[in-house]
């Protein structure tokens, strides 16, 4: 039950009057970790997107002292964009806390829980689908998040336009399972989520990887050749934003299983 819930619950019970309900709602939404962060820890139930710790720029001892801060109130937390050093102070950090790991080097993710921690029911499905195997860390961000949402995924890798034929069982699979959104990553030239988005009818998301080679193969060319798609029906993220595309996606088959409910 999250923050929200509960005090709703005590309001109509009469557990707590209308100006203590609006107090606690109004001092609930941000917590504090000392000088370093303020987490949103009612963010799930305001936008369907949990908060997520983006690591890249923190100090590891920062990042441990956040993901306890949100422990402490959501038994659950992600963490996205580890290097291997951050990672170890992490594991040594968090004791009694299970640890998923999502991805390798250079795109680490994690998913942190205490044993209180009850996953959200799954509701909605989306697909994941990379160009190549070194896409695969970036997916396995937003494989994270989908767990954490409550979404399903099928997952289908290295399926890229250089051997094209590879993409005719996913997608039968895609469709037969009543996939609600794809997303899909690609490196080099970024053809795939335009030949994606011209064979289904489902919402594709695609999200250019920062793999190739010299002029503008760290994602530039992918990101452009995705914005100049001539396949309607594909919409497009930053470079690596896998959680970003995930975030989307997500939403969109929470809402669509919303309707079918």
């Amino acid at each position: 039950m999250t923050n929200t819930k509960k005090i709703l619950e005590d309001l109509i019970s009469g557990k707590v009057t209308v100006e203590e309900a609006e107090k606690q709602l109004k001092t609930m939404a941000l917590d504090r970790i000392g000088s370093v962060a303020m987490i949103d820890v009612d963010r799930q139930t305001r936008t369907g997107i949990p908060e997520v710790v983006f690591a890249e720029s923190k100090d590891a001892m920062d990042i441990v002292s956040i993901v306890k801060g949100i422990l402490k109130t959501q038994n659950v937390a992600l963490i996205t964009r580890l290097t291997e050093e951050k990672l170890k102070v992490l594991m040594s950090s968090l004791k009694g806390v299970e640890l998923e790991f999502y991805g390798k080097s250079p795109v680490i993710t994690v998913l942190a829980h205490t044993a209180n921690w009850t996953p959200t029911e799954m509701r909605g499905r989306i697909a994941v689908i990379t160009a190549g195997t070194s896409d695969i860390s970036y997916a396995k961000e937003s494989e994270a998040l989908a767990k954490l949402m409550g979404v399903d995924v099928l997952s289908f890798y290295d399926v890229g336009v250089s051997g094209i034929h590879r993409l005719i069982e996913p997608l039968k699979e895609i469709i037969e399972r009543d996939v609600d959104a794809v997303v899909v990553f690609a490196g080099m030239e970024g053809a795939l989520p335009t030949v994606v988005a011209a064979l289904v009818d489902i919402p594709v998301i695609g999200v250019p990887v920062p793999t190739g080679y010299g002029f503008r193969g760290k994602g530039e060319t992918a990101l452009a050749s995705m914005l100049q798609s001539c396949s309607p029906g594909l919409a497009v993220v930053n470079i690596g934003n896998g959680l970003g595309a995930a975030s989307i996606a997500c939403l969109i088959a929470k809402r669509v299983a919303r309707k079918e409910k």
